[in-house]
């Protein structure tokens, strides 16, 4: 049994293909662990996950940046996100947010399943199509949801391998605060060589 490695994009997994000499491919396939670049998105995510996502796999890991509600995680930080929410999947009624399950129709909230010990501080997300960038938005999602992250993948992975009965994680970097856009303020490259530093100690233990 093998672990997946999972990203949106190559280039925040850029020194983990550098240190495990990987091959410039959406696809991987390595000795111990096979890595998947899905695309930006949870559309992107699930298509790539459907082709590529089957019971050969024991552990699906979550790599990615991420943007922080809560201003006291500095940027750079690694963490855990444990439990992820598609945030905008249901309804408008007026100034009511009805989800899926208020409608209905299914989940929309989604945990990790790993028994694995990680030693990163542990957090709750959130998964968008729209990546937050209002006072209004902000503030309408924390009063909803609480979430500490936001990112535009995390509980598609989640989603799909509750489907296959295949433990998840999903271990986010973050690179810039929910606020009105300002490249300004991110810190992206920060970001992914905390990321990076962590994926590739966490891989080579399975080496």
């Amino acid at each position: 049994m093998k672990t997946l490695v999972v990203a949106a994009t190559k280039a925040e997994l850029t020194f983990l293909y550098q240190h495990f000499n990987l091959p410039d491919t959406d696809f991987v396939e390595s000795k111990n662990f096979d890595l998947l670049i899905t695309g930006v998105g949870m559309v992107a995510t699930a298509f790539a996950l459907g082709r590529y996502l089957s019971s050969k796999y024991s552990l699906v890991v979550n790599l990615g940046i991420a943007g922080s509600f809560d201003r006291d995680i500095a940027l750079g930080t690694v963490l855990n996100i444990t439990e992820d929410t598609f945030a905008e999947l249901g309804a408008e009624n007026e100034d009511e947010f009805l989800t899926i399950v208020d409608l209905g129709f299914g989940e929309n909230h989604y945990t990790s399943t790993t028994a694995e010990n990680i030693n990163l501080p542990t957090v709750s997300g959130i998964t968008v199509n729209c990546v937050t960038g209002s006072e209004k938005s902000i503030k309408n999602l924390i009063n909803r949801l609480n979430p500490t992250t936001e990112s535009m993948e995390g509980a598609a992975v989640f989603y799909a391998c509750k489907q296959l009965n295949i433990k998840s994680l999903q271990i986010r970097s973050i690179s810039n605060y929910v606020e009105p856009r300002n490249k300004d303020n991110w810190k992206i490259g920060l970001a992914i060589k905390n990321l990076n530093d962590w994926a590739i100690a966490f891989i080579g233990e399975m080496n």
